[in-house]
């Protein structure tokens, strides 16, 4: 799938079969934030923690995302929530 496809995808009311990230990140697109957050946020793997550091950073809840962005490995995002989707997105689409 490219970031195209899942993109369109989004017209849709319902998801194609994705990964718990990416189907985390859809979720998300589509307004539903407590259903997003329940494909990742038990999830050990490190996709599903970056994508949970970027849910509670879209939340506002910026303590609880640096958490899981430290447990993701990577380092707490500042720049635009879509510039950071659509980077996620691309790298978890790339894999």
């Amino acid at each position: 799938m490219t970031p195209a496809q899942f993109h369109a995808s989004l017209a849709a009311t319902t998801p194609p079969a994705l990964s718990p990230p990416l189907l985390a990140l859809w979720k998300n697109a589509k307004g539903d934030w407590d259903g997003a957050h329940k494909c990742v946020d038990t999830s050990s793997e490190t996709d599903a923690m970056w994508v949970h550091a970027f849910l509670h950073r879209a939340e506002g809840d910026l303590g609880n995302a640096a958490y899981w962005y430290a447990r993701a490995g990577k380092p707490s995002a500042t720049g635009p929530l879509g510039q950071e989707f659509e980077a996620i997105l691309a790298a978890l689409l790339g894999r």
